[in-house]
């Protein structure tokens, strides 16, 4: 492998996201940069059905844009009371510009009369590479199981973290912070299980 760091470009205007996901790969063997490091980049659309449709979309799509190689997720949250709402409307649920207090306020309404039995929920992560030409490399994707809340929990965190509660802790993912949240969360197993894919491409030299 030479001894120059490939890069690899996390593809996501989220911050928060971002941050989250340059932590899961921080140790890769790879010069991580962000889309804020390029603010002169189209935004990608994503109007895929489903999340590994989506997290194709931005990888391939920003890595063509770009010129780099580019590791993208799409992940939402899955209720089971909801029929699968909001699913890959998770950040836009309740508007194309919606925030994460409104898109949590309108989940609640919608189960305000629903039970804490019948609160089930998971969380769902698919992770794709793009190679500089837009070739999808490595895919992944991963889910983690919880229930929704009544009200809000902790201070962590975005998206519906502060509703999504893992049984096991009796304590939101808000709740759990950052380092819990990085064991257990769908993002970082859908991480762990790309990592040993990315880095096999970079001790090929695939990615010099």
């Amino acid at each position: 492998m030479s001894s120059k760091l490939p890069l690899l470009v996390i593809g996501t205007a989220n911050r928060k996201k971002g941050a989250e996901l340059e932590q899961l790969f921080a140790k890769v063997g790879v010069k991580l940069l962000a889309l804020a490091d390029f603010p002169d980049v189209p935004q990608v659309p994503e109007d895929g059905e489903t999340f590994a449709a989506n997290a194709i979309l931005k990888a391939s799509g920003y890595a063509k844009l770009l010129g780099h190689w580019v590791l993208a997720d799409d992940s939402g949250l899955l209720v089971d009371a909801l029929g699968g709402e909001p699913g890959v409307y998770s950040a836009r649920y309740a508007g194309p510009e919606a925030t994460d207090e409104q898109n949590n306020q309108l989940l609640l309404r919608k189960l305000a009369d629903v039970p804490p039995e019948r609160r089930g929920a998971r969380f769902v992560c698919h992770i794709a590479l793009a190679d500089p030409t837009g070739t999808i490399r490595a895919e992944s994707d991963a889910a983690c199981r919880g229930r929704i809340l009544f009200a809000p929990q902790g201070n962590h965190g975005f998206g519906y973290d502060p509703l999504f509660t893992i049984l096991e802790y009796h304590r939101s993912f808000a709740e759990l912070g950052p380092t819990a949240k990085f064991c257990l969360s769908h993002r970082s197993r859908a991480a762990r299980r790309i990592i040993p894919q990315l880095m096999g491409l970079v001790d090929e030299g695939e990615m010099g």
